[in-house]
């Protein structure tokens, strides 16, 4: 398994707060939240970015969105609204190379995902 951040909270290397795992993937709390709720959700499976994950492999993508919509409504606020988003390489804000899902929520949303 590569060596990402991700990676070894996977490995239970680094602590997180887990707020979901399946065989398919795990969800966490981010570290550095940018709304009042910030749950990222990562694929067991390896890739680096949204551009390394091949057609035939789609099903992933999925699971990690309807997960994200299962936590929303398990935890309350998915009829008031949450925010989805996907970073694709360094000019998007992507830092961590194993793709995964950011769900913000919690507070009114800006134009590009911050409070306000």
């Amino acid at each position: 398994m590569p060596d990402t951040i991700f990676h070894r909270i996977m490995r239970r290397e680094l602590p997180a707060d887990i707020v979901y795992e399946d065989e398919h993937l795990i969800a966490f709390r981010d570290i550095a939240p940018q709304a009042p709720v910030h749950v990222l959700f990562v694929p067991k499976r390896d890739f680096a970015t949204l551009n390394d994950v091949p057609e035939e492999e789609a099903l992933v993508l999925g699971r990690l969105m309807t997960a994200a919509a299962r936590y929303a409504k398990a935890q309350g606020f998915a009829e008031s609204g949450y925010r989805l988003v996907m970073n694709c390489n360094a000019d998007a804000g992507q830092t961590v190379y194993q793709i995964h899902l950011h769900l913000l929520a919690g507070a009114p949303l800006g134009r590009f995902g911050t409070p306000g």
